[in-house]
């Protein structure tokens, strides 16, 4: 995946930026690939973060989860009556050593951190304008927020080093998808640090 030019396209960042670092939580790194990768996607959230402080930019965890009701599953969940990530359980806690102290957190049940929250309204409340994600996993949850966020007129950044797949034929095909379609920016680590000031 090319990684793209820092004032190509759209991709400038007017306004606040803000870091949204997503479902980097153990259930998710329980797959064999992702746990592979565990450690050097916390230190590059970790890094992604410690910069957004550094540069007082607003910066906000979405997790996953569920309840045992069955109140809150997606269709595939109810089709395989299976449920994932329940409220409390291991599994729903964020990932050991990432640097979460003090940062609000979005609730989500869905793919995207946008739907059936009030992700929206609370980066517009800080004026936010652009948003850099983060977190897992790079074809379902964070390209279906980065979707979302172009539809709620925020314009996107993924921070390349910092996201994981559990399939990267998946995920190279959809950041191409995202990068050409809706002009959001692929970035290293070095500028995905500096979009925070």
């Amino acid at each position: 995946m090319r990684q793209s030019d820092p004032g190509s396209g759209d991709g400038r960042t007017a306004g606040s930026t803000a870091l949204l670092v997503i479902d980097m939580q153990n259930a998710f790194f329980e797959d064999e690939k992702l746990g592979t990768a565990q450690e050097t996607l916390v230190a590059a959230c970790n890094g992604l973060i410690a910069a957004a402080r550094t540069g007082g930019a607003p910066v906000l965890l979405a997790r996953t989860e569920h309840l045992r009701d069955r109140s809150t599953w997606t269709l595939s969940m109810r089709d395989d009556d299976q449920g994932f990530i329940f409220r409390g359980t291991h599994q729903a806690e964020f990932v050991e050593g990432l640097d979460v102290e003090g940062i609000e957190t979005v609730t989500k049940t869905r793919d995207s951190a946008f739907f059936g929250t009030d992700l929206a309204e609370r980066l517009r409340a800080q004026g936010v304008e652009s948003v850099v994600l983060a977190g897992v996993s790079t074809h379902n949850c964070v390209a279906h927020t980065g979707a979302d966020a172009f539809a709620q007129n925020f314009r996107v950044s993924y921070a390349l080093d910092a996201i994981g797949s559990t399939n990267d034929d998946y995920a190279a095909a959809m950041l191409e998808i995202l990068s050409v379609e809706y002009r959001q920016s692929i970035i290293g680590q070095e500028e995905a640090e500096a979009r925070f000031g």
